[in-house]
């Protein structure tokens, strides 16, 4: 029971992740040991069906949960509070690094190993500093069938940046200008769904349906290669991937506006950097995966 409660608070911290422009929902899995897990359940899901949903499905529920109930306060912290709310997730990420360092053999260190953890640590902070300056938030799309299309794109983008640890699929979104017309109809389907407003959950459905056929077609496809690059080459793989898993604290911090840093705002967030390391330590430490 205590292992079940465990998966889906991580699915929980996955799912919020994923909504948080310069969080990668991959570094989560990373941080909290269960990515290898995840993406051989997703590889595997068809020749070991039964065991990968029994694994997959409380991650899913979690993911669920966290982002459909927890998207109006993340957004609301991230307005109201910005850097106490990125230093949480900094935490989280820094509190998980311990399991992907031990899965890089330092004897097998060599030149591509070294070039993946650079190029790939570079394109984080690159990509934090073309983020900077937001979108506008108040950004609406109204749908056609040609922009259903384009949203089965945009989920498939969206889905492998989600599950690539260190690339925030949220932050590629709002690159691409889909954040908050994606984040909007999340929010107003969540409250329809409250208030049992049947009427008022077409609009959004009609964005969210073809997104999540995206995102399901992405994540086989990033998955298989994921785990391709692993079996094959999997010190430079990892090396990559830890590039792009310390660039993101890093990335976040470029983003964040310190405007209002006042003394209590830095201790406050000093304690949610430390409550969120502490978090990531203890749910990858917590249980079995």
């Amino acid at each position: 029971m205590m292992n079940l409660i465990n998966q889906l608070l991580r699915g929980v911290v996955i799912g919020v992740a994923n909504i948080i422009p310069g969080v990668s929902g991959g570094t989560m899995m990373v941080s909290m040991g269960i990515y290898d897990t995840l993406i051989h359940c997703i590889t595997h899901l068809f020749k070991e069906f039964k065991k990968s949903i029994v694994t997959l499905l409380p991650y899913a529920i979690g993911m669920l949960v966290g982002i459909l109930a927890l998207a109006s306060v993340i957004h609301w912290g991230l307005e109201n509070y910005m850097l106490p709310t990125n230093t949480l997730f900094i935490g989280l990420i820094l509190g998980g690094l311990g399991p992907l360092v031990k899965k890089i053999d330092r004897k097998k260190i060599n030149a591509a190993a070294v070039i993946a953890f650079i190029a790939l640590f570079a394109l984080i902070i690159w990509m934090g500093i073309q983020n900077k300056d937001s979108f506008d938030k108040n950004a609406e799309m109204t749908m056609n069938v040609g922009r259903m299309l384009l949203m089965v794109v945009i989920g498939v983008i969206a889905s492998g940046t989600m599950i690539i640890p260190g690339v925030s699929g949220s932050l590629v979104l709002m690159l691409l200008g889909f954040y908050y017309p994606v984040t909007g109809a999340l929010k107003t389907f969540a409250s329809a769904l409250v208030h049992f407003d049947f009427a008022a959950m077409g609009q959004p459905l009609l964005m969210l349906l073809p997104f999540l056929l995206g995102i399901v077609l992405g994540i086989f496809g990033v998955a298989k290669a994921i785990e391709w690059l692993t079996a094959k080459y999997p010190t430079p793989t990892y090396c990559g991937v830890l590039g792009l898993v310390v660039a993101s604290p890093i990335s976040l911090l470029i983003q964040t506006d310190m405007s209002g840093a006042t003394l209590p705002i830095v201790l406050i967030s000093i304690v949610t950097l430390a409550a969120g390391f502490t978090g990531a330590y203890l749910l990858a430490k917590g249980s079995k995966e």
